[in-house]
């Protein structure tokens, strides 16, 4: 008897190859693998419950804290008192007042022409890629680029567009990726302004210069610089750059924001021939109006001198855990973003550190290969803003701990992850 279609349809998705690998994993170590958990129970300093275990929580990129911020919750009350839960309708034929509202207060806080507001990040990216280049043009990729980026990418190129990669944050590379493209259109060049694994910033300006010298415009997801870094948390181009005369930025409204969404900072003539190129603008639904109204008050805060406050303190808490982890002689990974890993290598030995620090309280995402290189795994620590310092402390005590279980490479290492 054969099987049934939807049987052998799940027989055939199980041999690709980050299936196998993934189910390998989690088959091997059920106990360390930590991945799809659920959270029962949240509080306003990142203290949560996971399977009935009270931990605190290092995986959150609500960097700020906003989340918890009254001001915030009660706009996105107001919000649903106001507009429902949702307005249910495609943007390319309505919107509620906040999306236009949102929009132009984001573009104020960003110093851009307009904004336009997408269901996420992911979302804009796949839109707005494909959206943007044709046949006659080219599209060059950083090789470590997100996977968001990549996925958009695949998108262009089946629509006939030619992709090309560049060796991860290097001008010189992109120069040759360029030149050797021969006769083309125009160019996009689709980078992260923050590379969420290692919280590696690239470098903007040497980037910027090759594009301009070679008819390209630099496009680049500031996901997780947006609210964190750059003056008023603008993220990593207007200070890099001093002007956004040839650079898109994709913004998160998800993590430092606290809110949902994604957008793309961009001219008013893009804002439009966007809206009309976008298709995942024009099919993929809106961002529900109460976490516009979020979005709104969390502009007010982030163009407030309150914003200094929120920033210094997140400061301190990224200082504070840097140098902790110096101290114990580890290899760090970052460290001007609030993103910061700390490598570990092997798969194995990287699941486990990240079981041994989910029993000593404390929740750490333990990233391994193909989110990074093979044997190149690591503990990724998001810290934010409403982190108590003793929850750091206390984290720095368990890596110490944990030091004697598992030998966690030193800073040397760092020349041959490299």
């Amino acid at each position: 008897m054969h099987d049934a279609p939807m049987q052998m349809l799940a027989h055939a998705v199980r041999q690709h190859g980050l299936v196998r690998f993934i189910e390998h994993f989690a088959q091997q170590f059920p106990d360390c693998h930590l991945k799809d958990v659920v959270v029962e129970e949240m509080d306003a300093h990142r203290g949560m419950v996971v399977n009935g275990r009270r931990v605190v929580n290092f995986g959150s990129d609500s960097f700020l804290g906003l989340d918890q911020d009254p001001r915030v919750r009660e706009a996105v009350v107001r919000g649903v008192g106001k507009w429902g839960t949702h307005n249910g309708a495609s943007r390319a034929f309505a919107s509620v007042r906040a999306n236009v509202d949102a929009e132009e207060k984001l573009a104020q806080w960003l110093g851009v022409e307009a904004t336009l507001i997408y269901p996420s990040v992911t979302l804009a990216n796949l839109g707005a890629i494909p959206g943007l280049v044709g046949r006659r043009d080219v599209l060059v990729v950083d090789e470590h680029a997100h996977n968001s980026i990549q996925e958009g990418a695949k998108v262009a190129r089946a629509n006939g567009v030619r992709l090309l990669p560049f060796a991860h944050g290097d001008p010189l590379d992109l120069e040759r990726a360029l030149r050797e493209a021969g006769d083309y259109r125009v160019a996009v060049v689709a980078i992260d302004g923050v590379y969420s694994m290692t919280g590696a910033l690239p470098p903007l300006k040497a980037l910027n210069e090759v594009c301009q010298r070679s008819r390209a415009v630099l496009y680049v997801d500031d996901a997780h610089g947006t609210g964190v870094l750059g003056r008023r948390g603008r993220g990593t181009v207007l200070d890099a750059l001093g002007n956004y005369d040839n650079t898109f930025v994709v913004g998160s409204l998800s993590k430092a924001f606290s809110c949902a969404g994604g957008f793309i900072g961009c001219t008013r003539e893009f804002q439009r021939l966007l809206k009309m190129r976008s298709n995942t603008y024009i099919f993929g639904g809106p961002v529900p109006p109460p976490y516009l109204e979020g979005v709104c008050a969390v502009c007010d805060i982030l163009m407030s001198p309150e914003y200094d406050l929120l920033a210094d303190r997140l400061k301190a808490n990224l200082r504070r855990l840097i140098d902790g982890a110096n101290r114990l002689g580890l290899a760090v990974l970052g460290g001007e973003t609030p993103i910061v890993s700390v490598l570990v290598g092997d798969e194995a030995a990287t699941l486990s550190a990240g079981r041994l620090l989910f029993e000593a309280g404390y929740y750490i995402q333990s990233v391994t290969f193909p989110a990074v290189p093979y044997h190149g795994g690591v503990l990724r620590i998001q810290v934010n803003a409403n982190h108590w310092p003793e929850s750091i402390d206390g984290l720095l005590d368990a890596l110490r701990q944990l030091q004697r279980v598992i030998p966690l490479p030193g800073p040397d290492a760092l020349n041959h992850a490299a």
